[in-house]
């Protein structure tokens, strides 16, 4: 009687396994070409991250010594111009710790953007997408300096199921638009 548990189990196990397979290899032809490339570059990420999946998740740049917020501020504003983005709000974190302790605090700002049109197509070819929105830049102040954060936004537009155009066109000016912002400002380039 153990015998036959162990082997039904054994049978159950390998049966599990086959069906995941068959759903896996499915799922790889609705991929993106590059996507295996792309999650390869996340999984290293996240390995030098030290399993913080929002290194793996993310991008970053140091901003140059001598750009100030300011000029952060303008070259975000001058490039959502340039590409018809919209910033559609700000949450100025450092500010309102500010105003809670009394104490200075480290610079802390959310500068949120869209484009309308590419959110709606976004979402009605994924419902989940809507959670990714809006494209948020983060300036952060640590002890040597600026940085700026953002979604890496390859995952939406390399690694996943493959956009139809004309959506797949439209995310990718969106990704080329937060990428510019965010390695402008980081150089100070108007």
């Amino acid at each position: 009687m153990k015998h036959i548990s162990t082997l039904l189990r054994l049978l159950t196990f390998s049966l599990a396994v086959l069906l995941t397979g068959c759903g896996t290899i499915n799922t790889i032809g609705k991929l993106e070409d590059g996507a295996g490339a792309e999650a390869s570059k996340m999984w290293d990420r996240w390995i030098d991250g030290n399993g913080d999946i929002a290194v793996a998740t993310t991008w970053e740049r140091k901003v140059k010594p001598g750009v100030t917020v300011k000029d952060i501020e303008a070259v975000f504003a001058a490039v959502a111009v340039e590409r018809n983005m919209r910033a559609v709000g700000e949450l100025p974190l450092s500010q309102e710790l500010e105003s809670r302790s009394g104490k200075k605090e480290k610079f802390l700002k959310v500068y949120s953007y869209c484009s309308p049109t590419t959110a709606r197509m976004m979402v009605d070819f994924s419902p989940h997408m809507a959670a990714y929105l809006p494209c948020r830049l983060t300036v952060v102040e640590k002890e040597d300096g600026l940085w700026i954060y953002t979604l890496n936004m390859d995952m939406m537009v390399k690694m996943g199921r493959k956009l139809p155009s004309p959506l797949k066109e439209e995310a990718w000016k969106v990704r080329e638009t937060i990428y510019q912002m965010m390695d402008r400002a980081a150089k100070g380039e108007f």
